[in-house]
């Protein structure tokens, strides 16, 4: 299994960890670092074995900042906010280590873990069954509870020091005496072990942590919001251990692989997205497996807008044309923020329609009463039902006569029928992997979609997105352009489209390109506002007034959660000013 290796020689220097507060690295310690050891002992002993010399007194940041990340060398500690785990940042060489301290860091605790499995195995069937339903963290808690409690008076009654027995038999039960720390640390390793990812847990239940991958032996590697790519401490030195993991892993999710079905995806409880590639023969490096984190709550499109990835116009604009009704494609490259985009922008689908989304793994969070989530099922069931494709899902969906569709990822044939559906008036929004409008059009009337030429300008707004580099010469996620495609011309073969926005790389803003011009804007949108065809360029007012909103909604209110701006843009909708 995953051995955790630290980046340093650690210093053996319990003593400092024995005299607690008394000790001499925790009188040098910064204020908030000092609270977070004396709450939690295993950080001081992480510390006590840490070569300060090398590397500094570590800086406590209760929450972290995108400015955090302008630090080259950050030798910062800061909580999961879980668990009682703590995750420091240190430099390093070629990356910077993800050094996660845990609540048993410093403990030997194998032989007392053993035993207390052990004494429940004993009990078999004197324990009551777990309900999968119900809180299985509190349901094995007490289990753990029925075999173990905290030796307020260590040294009496001992039997097998080693172990920390002591003989209490309560209505049959010989309980295990432990140390507070100890306990502290049981309970963290029994939840994390068994119903938990084990060594990996804490990089999933870290907040700021985008993705996680394993490329088969060695290290794993993580992309974090802040610090950007890390390597982590967890560590596979060989292929056995390797593969004892990664089968292990496949049994855990639910989606087990072996040497027929070496690939497999899945989804974690906490909705991350996880790809499992099992055996050397299609893996030379070893089994590998990639973990696609996703926040419990999405980000709302202010908090986007902080990133700098758009502006308040591009905000007024797409508000206008989902609020009414328009087809929006979020189009990229591999993690350019398209599923993150598509779930903010879900704030501006009116708050009475009907919603389907329709996913191959379960991405997209919309915040409406009235959503159903179909999901691919991608295996038989048994020997008469097969699997159920995105293809079937979506056929079975416009029979449901939602207000609006959509589509994790526009991928095969299922393309075809959500321009279909586009051609009989449902309101379709999807993401789509195209670097440009004009690879986004070759790739949708293309094999295997083959979207018939004249159907695609049901298609009205393309969102691009890409991770781009800065002027300050750092990486960031933009809105490269917005165009709007027009229409087909038989005779020509060929497509009109215009840009309504445009990124400008020189100097990192956004160009309304579409003033005046723009079609979407004009054609479609105004009238159903009521504006006559005279008089169409009023839409440009009214997209300005919505910026104006937005604005202050989010500057003068600080509105900025998604939720929050959800019931925020609903009571404007319900008063008539959005």
């Amino acid at each position: 299994m995953a051995t955790i290796t630290l980046p340093f020689a650690i210093e053996n220097n319990t003593a400092a960890e024995n005299e607690g507060i008394q000790s001499d690295i925790y009188k040098e310690l910064p204020d908030g670092l000092k609270q977070v050891t004396e709450e939690h002992p295993h950080v001081l002993a992480y510390l006590s074995r840490m070569p300060f010399a090398e590397f500094g007194i570590p800086q406590y940041a209760p929450e972290l900042s995108r400015k955090m990340g302008d630090n080259k060398r950050p030798n910062i500690i800061y909580p999961a906010h879980r668990n009682a785990v703590f995750i420091h940042i240190l430099p390093g060489e070629e990356r910077n280590h993800y050094i996660p301290i845990e609540p048993n860091f410093g403990l030997n605790l194998d032989n007392l873990l053993q035993q207390i499995e052990i004494q429940l195995l004993n009990l078999g069937k004197k324990l009551k069954k777990v309900d999968p339903d119900a809180n299985l963290e509190q349901q094995f808690l007490e289990y753990l509870d029925l075999v173990t409690m905290v030796d307020d008076q260590p040294g009496k009654n001992i039997i097998n020091k080693s172990f920390g027995f002591l003989q209490n038999n309560i209505q049959g039960v010989t309980k295990i005496k432990l140390t507070p720390r100890e306990m502290q640390a049981i309970r963290y390793l029994f939840i994390r072990n068994k119903i938990g990812l084990g060594a990996m847990d804490p990089l999933i239940v870290d907040p700021y942590i985008e993705d996680i991958s394993c490329s088969g032996l060695g290290k794993i590697f993580i992309e974090h919001k802040i610090f950007k790519s890390l390597v982590s401490t967890v560590d596979f030195f060989s292929m056995d251990d390797l593969d004892e993991f990664v089968l292990w892993l496949g049994d855990r999710v639910k989606k087990p692989v072996t040497f027929k079905t070496p690939i497999s995806d899945a989804t974690l409880p906490d909705g991350s997205r996880i790809n499992i590639v099992y055996g050397r023969e299609v893996s030379k490096r070893g089994s590998n497996f990639s973990i696609r984190k996703f926040a419990e709550v999405p980000l709302s499109v202010f908090e986007i807008l902080e990133s700098g990835t758009l502006n308040y116009p591009i905000l007024a604009y797409l508000s206008l044309a989902i609020g009414h009704g328009m087809n929006v494609f979020v189009s990229g490259e591999t993690a350019s923020g398209k599923t993150t985009l598509l779930n903010a922008l879900t704030t501006f689908i009116p708050p009475l329609a009907k919603i389907i989304t329709i996913e191959d793994t379960p991405e997209l969070q919309v915040p409406h009463q009235n959503w159903v989530r179909e999901v691919v099922q991608s295996s038989k069931v048994d020997d008469t039902s097969g699997a159920i494709t995105m293809f079937d899902l979506l056929k079975a969906a416009l029979r449901q006569r939602p207000d609006e569709l959509m589509i994790g990822e526009i991928r095969g044939k299922e393309g075809n029928v959500a321009f279909q559906a586009m051609q009989t008036g449902h309101s379709v929004m999807a993401t789509f992997h195209a670097a440009s409008i004009e690879k986004l059009i070759q790739r949708v009337t293309g094999d295997p979609i083959l979207v018939p030429k004249n159907y695609v300008d049901n298609l009205n707004v393309v969102i691009l997105t890409g991770q781009v580099k800065l002027p300050n010469g750092k990486q960031g996620r933009r809105i490269t352009g917005i165009s709007e495609i027009v229409n087909f011309d038989s005779a020509s073969e060929s497509f009109s489209f215009v840009e309504s926005f445009k990124w400008n790389q020189e100097n990192d803003t956004f160009e309304f390109t579409g003033n005046m011009s723009s079609f979407v804007l004009e054609e479609k949108i105004a009238p159903k506002l009521g504006i006559p065809e005279h008089k169409k360029q009023r839409i440009y007012a009214e997209m300005e007034r919505r910026a104006i909103i937005l604005q202050k909604i989010h500057k003068e209110r600080g509105v900025r959660g998604f939720y929050e701006v959800l019931d925020v843009l609903n009571k404007a909708q319900q008063e008539g000013l959005f």
